[in-house]
Protein backbone atom coordinates (compact mmCIF):
# COMPACT_ATOMS: atom_id res chain seq x y z
CA UNK A 1 0.00 0.00 0.00
CA UNK A 2 3.21 2.48 0.73
CA UNK A 3 5.49 3.88 -2.33
CA UNK A 4 8.20 1.58 -2.77
CA UNK A 5 11.40 3.04 -0.64
CA UNK A 6 14.02 2.53 -3.47
CA UNK A 7 11.94 5.08 -5.87
CA UNK A 8 13.24 8.59 -6.31
CA UNK A 9 12.33 11.09 -3.63
CA UNK A 10 10.34 13.96 -6.02
CA UNK A 11 8.50 10.45 -7.18
CA UNK A 12 7.72 9.21 -3.66
CA UNK A 13 6.72 12.72 -2.63
CA UNK A 14 4.05 13.07 -4.99
CA UNK A 15 2.35 9.02 -4.38
CA UNK A 16 2.31 10.26 -0.47
CA UNK A 17 0.14 13.11 -1.63
CA UNK A 18 -2.38 11.54 -3.36
CA UNK A 19 -2.65 8.71 -1.37
CA UNK A 20 -3.43 11.58 1.17
CA UNK A 21 -6.18 13.29 -0.67
CA UNK A 22 -7.49 9.69 -1.03
CA UNK A 23 -8.06 9.09 2.46
CA UNK A 24 -9.29 12.67 2.99
CA UNK A 25 -12.14 12.48 0.44
CA UNK A 26 -13.02 8.93 2.40
CA UNK A 27 -13.26 10.19 5.50
CA UNK A 28 -15.44 13.86 4.10
CA UNK A 29 -17.86 11.01 2.51
CA UNK A 30 -18.53 8.54 5.21
CA UNK A 31 -20.33 10.35 7.86
CA UNK A 32 -22.43 11.85 5.49
CA UNK A 33 -23.51 7.83 3.71
CA UNK A 34 -24.17 7.04 7.51
CA UNK A 35 -26.67 9.78 8.49
CA UNK A 36 -28.45 9.26 5.26
CA UNK A 37 -31.60 7.00 5.91
CA UNK A 38 -34.42 5.24 3.44
CA UNK A 39 -37.22 7.19 2.65
CA UNK A 40 -40.24 5.51 4.42
CA UNK A 41 -42.67 4.04 1.86
CA UNK A 42 -45.69 5.60 0.33
CA UNK A 43 -49.34 5.26 1.67
CA UNK A 44 -50.76 1.96 -0.07
CA UNK A 45 -53.55 2.88 -2.04
CA UNK A 46 -57.24 1.10 -1.30
CA UNK A 47 -61.00 1.01 -2.26
CA UNK A 48 -62.93 1.60 0.55
CA UNK A 49 -66.93 1.48 1.02
CA UNK A 50 -68.40 3.68 4.39
CA UNK A 51 -70.97 1.74 6.09
CA UNK A 52 -74.95 3.35 6.64
CA UNK A 53 -77.73 1.71 7.41
CA UNK A 54 -80.75 1.03 5.33
CA UNK A 55 -83.54 -0.69 4.88
CA UNK A 56 -83.23 -4.43 3.60
CA UNK A 57 -85.65 -7.30 2.85
CA UNK A 58 -84.30 -10.57 4.60
CA UNK A 59 -84.99 -13.36 1.86
CA UNK A 60 -83.72 -17.17 2.46
CA UNK A 61 -83.35 -19.12 -0.18
CA UNK A 62 -84.97 -22.84 0.46
CA UNK A 63 -85.25 -26.29 -1.01
CA UNK A 64 -88.42 -28.13 -1.83
CA UNK A 65 -90.95 -29.85 -4.18
CA UNK A 66 -93.73 -29.32 -5.58
CA UNK A 67 -97.14 -30.92 -4.91
CA UNK A 68 -100.37 -30.79 -6.56
CA UNK A 69 -103.10 -28.65 -5.04
CA UNK A 70 -105.85 -31.23 -5.29
CA UNK A 71 -105.45 -34.98 -6.43
CA UNK A 72 -108.99 -37.69 -7.20
CA UNK A 73 -108.58 -40.99 -7.21
CA UNK A 74 -111.22 -41.80 -9.76
CA UNK A 75 -113.45 -45.40 -8.53
CA UNK A 76 -116.31 -46.92 -9.35
CA UNK A 77 -119.18 -46.64 -6.92
CA UNK A 78 -121.12 -49.68 -9.04
CA UNK A 79 -119.93 -53.01 -10.19
CA UNK A 80 -120.54 -54.06 -13.86
CA UNK A 81 -118.56 -53.94 -17.59
CA UNK A 82 -117.07 -50.68 -18.94
CA UNK A 83 -119.21 -50.19 -22.19
CA UNK A 84 -116.62 -47.38 -23.13
CA UNK A 85 -114.28 -44.63 -22.06
CA UNK A 86 -115.24 -40.62 -22.70
CA UNK A 87 -112.12 -38.87 -22.88
CA UNK A 88 -108.37 -39.09 -23.87
CA UNK A 89 -105.58 -39.99 -21.91
CA UNK A 90 -103.71 -36.74 -20.73
CA UNK A 91 -107.09 -34.34 -21.55
CA UNK A 92 -107.80 -31.86 -19.17
CA UNK A 93 -111.25 -32.44 -17.83
CA UNK A 94 -113.46 -30.49 -15.81
CA UNK A 95 -115.80 -31.29 -12.35
CA UNK A 96 -118.47 -33.69 -13.17
CA UNK A 97 -117.09 -34.22 -16.57
CA UNK A 98 -118.47 -37.96 -17.98
CA UNK A 99 -114.83 -40.15 -18.12
CA UNK A 100 -116.18 -43.57 -18.21
CA UNK A 101 -119.66 -45.70 -18.98
CA UNK A 102 -120.41 -48.64 -17.32
CA UNK A 103 -123.37 -51.13 -18.72
CA UNK A 104 -126.92 -49.29 -17.55
CA UNK A 105 -129.18 -52.68 -18.30
CA UNK A 106 -129.23 -54.35 -14.60
CA UNK A 107 -129.33 -50.87 -13.06
CA UNK A 108 -132.30 -49.50 -15.32
CA UNK A 109 -133.86 -53.11 -14.50
CA UNK A 110 -133.63 -52.01 -10.59
CA UNK A 111 -135.26 -48.80 -11.32
CA UNK A 112 -138.27 -49.98 -13.01
CA UNK A 113 -138.71 -52.82 -10.30
CA UNK A 114 -138.53 -50.20 -7.84
CA UNK A 115 -140.85 -47.83 -9.54
CA UNK A 116 -143.52 -50.81 -9.27
CA UNK A 117 -142.79 -51.55 -5.91
CA UNK A 118 -143.56 -47.55 -5.29
CA UNK A 119 -146.31 -48.23 -7.02
CA UNK A 120 -147.86 -51.16 -5.10
CA UNK A 121 -147.13 -49.85 -1.51
CA UNK A 122 -149.21 -46.36 -2.63
CA UNK A 123 -152.18 -48.45 -3.89
CA UNK A 124 -151.77 -50.47 -0.95
CA UNK A 125 -151.48 -47.11 1.16
CA UNK A 126 -154.93 -46.00 -0.23
CA UNK A 127 -156.73 -48.64 0.12
CA UNK A 128 -155.79 -48.68 4.37
CA UNK A 129 -156.61 -44.76 4.22
CA UNK A 130 -160.02 -45.87 2.83
CA UNK A 131 -161.01 -48.28 5.17
CA UNK A 132 -159.56 -46.28 8.11
CA UNK A 133 -161.76 -43.45 6.96
CA UNK A 134 -165.01 -45.68 7.00
CA UNK A 135 -164.22 -47.42 10.23
CA UNK A 136 -164.06 -44.25 11.90
CA UNK A 137 -167.56 -43.11 10.48
CA UNK A 138 -168.76 -46.78 11.78
CA UNK A 139 -167.50 -46.37 14.87
CA UNK A 140 -169.45 -43.37 15.90
CA UNK A 141 -172.30 -45.37 15.12
CA UNK A 142 -171.57 -48.52 16.67
CA UNK A 143 -171.55 -50.22 13.95
CA UNK A 144 -167.85 -51.83 14.02
CA UNK A 145 -166.23 -51.60 16.93
CA UNK A 146 -163.12 -50.06 18.62
CA UNK A 147 -160.58 -52.45 17.96
CA UNK A 148 -161.64 -52.90 14.15
CA UNK A 149 -160.65 -49.16 13.80
CA UNK A 150 -157.79 -49.61 15.55
CA UNK A 151 -156.50 -52.77 13.47
CA UNK A 152 -157.28 -50.57 10.32
CA UNK A 153 -155.58 -47.32 11.43
CA UNK A 154 -151.96 -49.70 12.12
CA UNK A 155 -152.59 -50.93 8.60
CA UNK A 156 -152.59 -47.84 7.29
CA UNK A 157 -149.67 -47.03 9.08
CA UNK A 158 -147.39 -49.99 7.68
CA UNK A 159 -148.85 -49.00 4.39
CA UNK A 160 -147.38 -45.50 4.95
CA UNK A 161 -144.22 -47.17 5.78
CA UNK A 162 -143.81 -49.54 2.80
CA UNK A 163 -144.47 -46.37 0.80
CA UNK A 164 -141.33 -44.66 1.93
CA UNK A 165 -139.53 -47.74 1.89
CA UNK A 166 -140.03 -47.68 -1.77
CA UNK A 167 -139.58 -44.56 -2.59
CA UNK A 168 -136.04 -44.84 -1.20
CA UNK A 169 -135.33 -48.30 -2.80
CA UNK A 170 -136.35 -46.23 -5.89
CA UNK A 171 -134.30 -43.43 -4.66
CA UNK A 172 -130.97 -45.95 -4.63
CA UNK A 173 -131.60 -47.46 -7.48
CA UNK A 174 -131.70 -44.07 -9.42
CA UNK A 175 -128.74 -43.18 -7.29
CA UNK A 176 -126.78 -46.41 -8.21
CA UNK A 177 -128.19 -45.90 -12.03
CA UNK A 178 -126.72 -42.42 -12.01
CA UNK A 179 -122.96 -44.24 -10.61
CA UNK A 180 -122.78 -46.17 -14.26
CA UNK A 181 -121.87 -42.68 -15.69
CA UNK A 182 -118.30 -42.41 -13.70
CA UNK A 183 -117.58 -38.75 -14.17
CA UNK A 184 -114.31 -36.24 -12.43
CA UNK A 185 -114.80 -35.08 -9.28
CA UNK A 186 -112.48 -31.71 -9.43
CA UNK A 187 -110.88 -29.96 -12.59
CA UNK A 188 -107.96 -31.05 -13.67
CA UNK A 189 -105.66 -33.26 -15.74
CA UNK A 190 -106.39 -36.69 -17.10
CA UNK A 191 -103.27 -38.93 -16.36
CA UNK A 192 -103.21 -43.04 -17.44
CA UNK A 193 -106.44 -44.68 -17.51
CA UNK A 194 -106.14 -48.18 -15.24
CA UNK A 195 -109.45 -50.06 -17.32
CA UNK A 196 -110.24 -50.72 -20.32
CA UNK A 197 -113.07 -51.03 -22.63
CA UNK A 198 -114.55 -54.26 -21.52
CA UNK A 199 -113.33 -54.62 -18.09
CA UNK A 200 -115.53 -56.02 -15.15
CA UNK A 201 -115.30 -53.17 -11.99
CA UNK A 202 -116.47 -53.43 -8.38
CA UNK A 203 -117.63 -51.29 -6.59
CA UNK A 204 -114.89 -49.18 -4.45
CA UNK A 205 -112.29 -51.24 -5.63
CA UNK A 206 -108.58 -50.81 -5.01
CA UNK A 207 -107.31 -50.05 -8.48
CA UNK A 208 -108.55 -46.69 -9.44
CA UNK A 209 -109.53 -46.13 -13.25
CA UNK A 210 -107.80 -43.25 -13.50
CA UNK A 211 -106.47 -40.32 -11.41
CA UNK A 212 -107.27 -36.61 -12.38
CA UNK A 213 -104.26 -34.22 -10.84
CA UNK A 214 -105.59 -30.16 -10.40
CA UNK A 215 -102.30 -28.09 -11.36
CA UNK A 216 -103.45 -24.64 -11.04
CA UNK A 217 -102.82 -23.42 -8.66
CA UNK A 218 -99.65 -25.96 -7.22
CA UNK A 219 -98.62 -26.10 -3.84
CA UNK A 220 -94.63 -25.77 -3.24
CA UNK A 221 -93.49 -27.53 0.02
CA UNK A 222 -90.34 -26.37 1.61
CA UNK A 223 -87.87 -27.18 4.53
CA UNK A 224 -86.83 -25.14 7.03
CA UNK A 225 -84.14 -25.84 9.83
CA UNK A 226 -85.77 -25.39 12.93
CA UNK A 227 -83.04 -23.15 14.20
CA UNK A 228 -83.21 -20.79 11.24
CA UNK A 229 -87.20 -20.81 12.16
CA UNK A 230 -86.36 -20.03 15.62
CA UNK A 231 -84.12 -17.02 14.86
CA UNK A 232 -86.41 -16.02 12.81
CA UNK A 233 -89.66 -15.43 15.21
CA UNK A 234 -87.03 -13.69 18.31
CA UNK A 235 -85.57 -11.31 15.70
CA UNK A 236 -89.38 -10.35 14.61
CA UNK A 237 -90.32 -10.43 18.56
CA UNK A 238 -87.19 -8.02 19.36
CA UNK A 239 -88.13 -5.71 16.55
CA UNK A 240 -85.16 -6.63 14.74
CA UNK A 241 -87.26 -8.10 11.90
CA UNK A 242 -90.86 -6.55 10.68
CA UNK A 243 -93.44 -8.39 8.45
CA UNK A 244 -97.10 -8.14 7.44
CA UNK A 245 -97.99 -11.77 8.61
CA UNK A 246 -96.57 -14.66 10.70
CA UNK A 247 -97.40 -17.72 7.92
CA UNK A 248 -98.36 -14.78 4.64
CA UNK A 249 -94.86 -14.67 3.17
CA UNK A 250 -93.97 -13.61 -0.53
CA UNK A 251 -91.83 -16.04 -2.49
CA UNK A 252 -90.62 -16.39 -5.47
CA UNK A 253 -89.55 -20.28 -7.01
CA UNK A 254 -86.00 -20.75 -8.83
CA UNK A 255 -86.29 -24.09 -11.11
CA UNK A 256 -83.62 -26.51 -12.17
CA UNK A 257 -82.39 -24.89 -14.52
CA UNK A 258 -81.45 -21.59 -12.25
CA UNK A 259 -84.34 -19.84 -14.25
CA UNK A 260 -86.62 -18.01 -12.03
CA UNK A 261 -90.84 -18.36 -12.14
CA UNK A 262 -92.27 -16.01 -13.59
CA UNK A 263 -95.26 -15.76 -11.27
CA UNK A 264 -94.92 -15.32 -7.05
CA UNK A 265 -96.63 -17.18 -4.59
CA UNK A 266 -97.24 -16.88 -1.38
CA UNK A 267 -96.54 -19.02 2.17
CA UNK A 268 -99.75 -20.42 3.60
CA UNK A 269 -98.59 -21.95 6.86
CA UNK A 270 -95.76 -24.01 8.38
CA UNK A 271 -96.27 -27.13 9.83
CA UNK A 272 -96.50 -27.43 13.91
CA UNK A 273 -94.57 -30.72 14.13
CA UNK A 274 -90.48 -30.70 13.39
CA UNK A 275 -89.45 -33.47 11.75
CA UNK A 276 -87.00 -35.80 14.37
CA UNK A 277 -84.94 -37.11 11.46
CA UNK A 278 -83.91 -33.75 9.86
CA UNK A 279 -84.44 -30.93 12.33
CA UNK A 280 -86.43 -29.04 10.14
CA UNK A 281 -90.03 -27.68 9.58
CA UNK A 282 -92.14 -27.66 6.43
CA UNK A 283 -93.48 -24.64 4.45
CA UNK A 284 -96.31 -25.23 2.50
CA UNK A 285 -96.28 -22.00 -0.59
CA UNK A 286 -99.34 -21.87 -3.19
CA UNK A 287 -98.46 -20.52 -6.19
CA UNK A 288 -100.66 -19.42 -9.18
CA UNK A 289 -99.59 -22.15 -12.65
CA UNK A 290 -101.78 -21.17 -15.49
CA UNK A 291 -99.09 -22.31 -18.18
CA UNK A 292 -98.84 -25.88 -16.09
CA UNK A 293 -94.63 -25.23 -16.22
CA UNK A 294 -94.86 -26.94 -12.92
CA UNK A 295 -95.78 -30.79 -12.33
CA UNK A 296 -96.21 -32.62 -8.88
CA UNK A 297 -92.70 -33.80 -7.77
CA UNK A 298 -90.39 -30.81 -9.37
CA UNK A 299 -87.13 -29.98 -6.86
CA UNK A 300 -87.38 -26.01 -6.83
CA UNK A 301 -85.68 -23.67 -4.52
CA UNK A 302 -87.95 -20.82 -2.94
CA UNK A 303 -86.83 -17.75 -2.61
CA UNK A 304 -88.96 -16.81 1.06
CA UNK A 305 -89.12 -12.95 2.00
CA UNK A 306 -88.25 -13.25 6.11
CA UNK A 307 -89.55 -9.60 6.73
CA UNK A 308 -87.50 -6.24 6.78
CA UNK A 309 -84.98 -5.15 8.64
CA UNK A 310 -84.73 -1.44 9.24
CA UNK A 311 -81.07 -1.20 10.24
CA UNK A 312 -78.51 -3.22 8.42
CA UNK A 313 -75.24 -2.75 7.87
CA UNK A 314 -74.45 -4.71 4.66
CA UNK A 315 -70.91 -5.15 3.66
CA UNK A 316 -69.35 -6.25 0.00
CA UNK A 317 -68.30 -9.75 0.01
CA UNK A 318 -65.31 -8.95 -0.95
CA UNK A 319 -64.22 -6.57 2.32
CA UNK A 320 -64.81 -9.83 4.25
CA UNK A 321 -61.73 -12.14 4.98
CA UNK A 322 -61.75 -15.38 7.01
CA UNK A 323 -59.06 -15.82 10.01
CA UNK A 324 -56.71 -19.41 10.08
CA UNK A 325 -59.79 -20.65 12.82
CA UNK A 326 -62.46 -19.16 10.57
CA UNK A 327 -63.31 -15.94 11.89
CA UNK A 328 -65.18 -13.27 9.73
CA UNK A 329 -62.89 -9.95 10.30
CA UNK A 330 -63.10 -6.72 7.77
CA UNK A 331 -59.70 -4.13 7.49
CA UNK A 332 -61.27 -0.57 8.93
CA UNK A 333 -59.46 2.73 7.93
CA UNK A 334 -60.02 4.88 10.86
CA UNK A 335 -59.20 8.78 10.85
CA UNK A 336 -55.57 8.85 10.92
CA UNK A 337 -55.28 6.73 7.83
CA UNK A 338 -54.34 3.37 9.42
CA UNK A 339 -55.46 0.04 8.80
CA UNK A 340 -57.48 -1.93 11.79
CA UNK A 341 -58.69 -5.70 11.86
CA UNK A 342 -62.29 -5.71 13.26
CA UNK A 343 -63.54 -8.95 13.82
CA UNK A 344 -67.06 -9.76 12.91
CA UNK A 345 -70.22 -11.73 13.32
CA UNK A 346 -72.35 -11.78 10.16
CA UNK A 347 -75.84 -13.21 9.92
CA UNK A 348 -76.77 -14.25 6.32
CA UNK A 349 -75.82 -13.22 2.21
CA UNK A 350 -78.03 -10.77 0.35
CA UNK A 351 -77.29 -10.61 -2.71
CA UNK A 352 -73.10 -9.74 -3.28
CA UNK A 353 -72.86 -8.27 0.52
CA UNK A 354 -72.87 -9.64 4.33
CA UNK A 355 -75.45 -8.62 6.83
CA UNK A 356 -73.22 -7.66 9.83
CA UNK A 357 -74.41 -7.61 13.31
CA UNK A 358 -71.34 -6.89 15.26
CA UNK A 359 -67.85 -5.80 14.67
CA UNK A 360 -68.67 -2.44 12.76
CA UNK A 361 -70.61 0.64 12.96
CA UNK A 362 -72.30 3.09 10.80
CA UNK A 363 -69.31 5.33 9.31
CA UNK A 364 -66.59 2.99 9.20
CA UNK A 365 -64.41 2.24 6.31
CA UNK A 366 -63.95 -1.06 5.26
CA UNK A 367 -61.41 -1.79 2.39
CA UNK A 368 -62.63 -3.62 -0.27
CA UNK A 369 -60.07 -3.30 -2.72
CA UNK A 370 -56.32 -4.06 -1.96
CA UNK A 371 -56.95 -5.94 0.93
CA UNK A 372 -54.16 -8.29 -0.17
CA UNK A 373 -51.28 -5.77 0.15
CA UNK A 374 -51.98 -4.42 3.33
CA UNK A 375 -51.86 -5.50 7.55
CA UNK A 376 -52.63 -4.16 10.47
CA UNK A 377 -51.29 -1.41 11.94
CA UNK A 378 -49.92 0.17 8.15
CA UNK A 379 -50.80 3.39 6.94
CA UNK A 380 -52.80 3.70 3.75
CA UNK A 381 -54.46 5.98 1.00
CA UNK A 382 -58.18 5.60 0.93
CA UNK A 383 -60.46 6.19 -2.04
CA UNK A 384 -64.49 5.85 -1.41
CA UNK A 385 -65.54 3.47 -4.16
CA UNK A 386 -66.96 5.38 -6.83
CA UNK A 387 -65.13 8.72 -6.16
CA UNK A 388 -62.21 9.37 -8.87
CA UNK A 389 -59.08 8.26 -7.35
CA UNK A 390 -56.41 11.39 -6.79
CA UNK A 391 -53.56 11.91 -9.31
CA UNK A 392 -50.13 9.61 -8.61
CA UNK A 393 -47.28 11.96 -8.26
CA UNK A 394 -44.69 11.53 -11.13
CA UNK A 395 -41.32 10.60 -10.16
CA UNK A 396 -38.74 13.36 -11.30
CA UNK A 397 -35.74 12.04 -12.92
Amino acid sequence: MFPDRGLPLPTRRIAFAGLGLLLLAACEEQPRGAAAQPAPPPPTPVTVVTLQRQAIPVVTLLPGRTAAFQVAEVRPQVGGLLRERLFTEGQAVTAGQPLFQIDTGSFENAVTRAEAALARAEATQRAAAGTANRYRALVRSQAVSQQNLENAEATLREAQADVLSARAALDTARIDLGYTRVTSPIAGRTGRSGATVGALVTANQAAALVTVTQLDPIYVDVTQPNSALLAQRRDVESGALRRDAADRAPAKLILEDGSTYAHPGQIQFSEVIVDQGTGSVTLRAVFPNPDQLLLPGMFVRAEVAEGVTDRALMVPQQGVLRTPRGEPFAYVVNAEGVVEQRILRTSRAIGTNWMVTEGLAAGDRVVVEGVQRIRPGARVNATERGATPPATPQARS
